[in-house]
């Protein structure tokens, strides 16, 4: 099916959603109900056999959520999109979709703390092993895939170290196997990259972060093929539960509408703040896929619109030394989350991966010292004169 809107930044704001259906409302109304009424006993069998289109019971459907839906599918360029309770909600779906007892996940190397903790907790209940790889060649993931591999699952940039994945490359190699390549899309936001476009196949969000944009809601979205979403929608999201309630969808459509305007903004902040920290006596390492200097650049020149809005860096000194950098600052914010309109940051080795063990963590790159921040859509000076009195203070 054609796309009626052929840029992005339209599709945004009107994908999904005709007013004249709603009696000429112009904001998508919030369909906050249970449940919905047949206009007869045969209607409701019907329905309830698929043999006829409609709502029944919103834990099934409900029409606000029904447009956010085919926004994000539109966005991702899938087929159809699905809407969960959170993004780790989006995440244990698909893996639980995609995988039996026995089986093996291959990972990108490095995952958000609760994705890792549940996968660590698949391997305990159902013997299902994953491996992580940093995936960076043709040779490297054919000897990580394994007879019993049911997917590939990846986030670039990997959540805190900002590492960047071929996202072509990987894709390249998993259709040998015919294996699905699912990819957690978060802090890039279909506005910088798209997976599907460069070969993948599922795109997932945790839409809390720049789709939300607020810091008001806790959301997941799936976009991939529409047999796929169909399979997923009547197994692990009826059966299981993890449904987004209308008033959450409604909060999303009112956050994406200015998602461009918003990743603009944070992705020139981000740019500025870079630019600062890099060199400082008093920074470490430093990871920003807007470094174009960086070994990751010509991935993200292939891949990425722009740079997005995270850095993580490395205080020099102790674990110690990180927190007592943090605690001086004055109006950046201590907390975890990211892709909200305040600048946020936090301590991943304590925080957002305190679940990883020690040595995996290391591995990852995720060190004591390393802090990630989100950089927020206020004056990007005011977010410098911040950062800059809390390092001199810093001894």
């Amino acid at each position: 099916m054609a796309n009626k809107y052929q840029r992005f930044e339209t599709a945004v704001i009107h994908e999904g959603y005709d007013e004249l259906e709603m009696l000429g409302s112009l904001s998508v109304p919030l369909f906050q109900t249970s449940t919905y009424v047949f206009n007869s006993a045969e209607q409701g069998e019907r329905r309830f056999s698929g043999e006829e289109e409609g709502f029944v019971y919103s834990r099934l459907g409900n029409p606000t959520v029904r447009v956010l839906e085919e926004r994000i599918a539109r966005l991702e360029n899938g087929e159809k999109g699905l809407a969960f309770a959170s993004g780790m909600a989006a995440v244990s779906a698909v893996l639980l979709s995609l995988t039996k007892a026995n089986d093996h996940v291959l990972c990108s190397a490095g995952l958000y703390g609760c994705t890792y903790g549940l996968l660590m907790m698949l391997k305990e209940k159902y013997n299902i092993t994953s491996d992580f790889s940093l995936l960076d060649s043709e040779d490297e993931i054919h000897a990580k895939i394994k007879p019993e591999t049911t997917l590939i699952y990846v986030e670039t940039p990997i959540n805190p170290t900002m590492k960047l994945i071929d996202l072509e490359l990987v894709s390249k190699v998993a259709k040998q196997y015919g294996i699905p390549v699912v990819v957690d899309n978060t802090f890039s936001t279909p506005y910088l990259q798209r997976p599907i476009d460069l070969g993948c196949d599922i795109v997932l969000h945790s839409a809390t972060k720049y789709i939300g944009g607020h810091g008001d809601v806790i959301a997941g979205l799936v976009a991939g093929k529409a047999d796929f979403i169909d399979e997923l929608a009547m197994s692990a999201r009826k059966d299981i539960g993890g449904i987004m309630s209308p008033f959450d969808a409604w909060l999303l459509l009112r956050g994406l509408k200015t998602l461009p305007i918003r990743m603009d903004r944070h992705c020139k902040n981000a740019t500025h703040i870079f630019k600062k920290l890099n060199g400082h006596p008093k920074i470490g390492s430093i990871y920003f896929p807007g470094n174009t200097d960086a070994e990751d650049g010509k991935i993200a020149a292939k891949q990425m619109h722009k740079g997005g809005g995270v850095i993580s860096f490395e205080i020099k000194g102790s674990k110690r030394d990180a927190q007592r950098f943090m605690n001086r600052l004055k109006f950046i914010k201590i907390a975890v989350s990211l892709g909200d309109a305040e600048t946020l940051i936090e301590h991943p080795a304590t925080m957002t991966h305190a679940v990883v063990p020690e040595e995996s963590r290391l591995e990852m790159g995720i060190t004591d010292q390393l802090i990630r921040l989100s950089v927020g859509l206020e004056a990007w000076e005011d977010i410098w004169d911040d950062l800059e009195q809390a390092l001199a203070a810093s001894t």
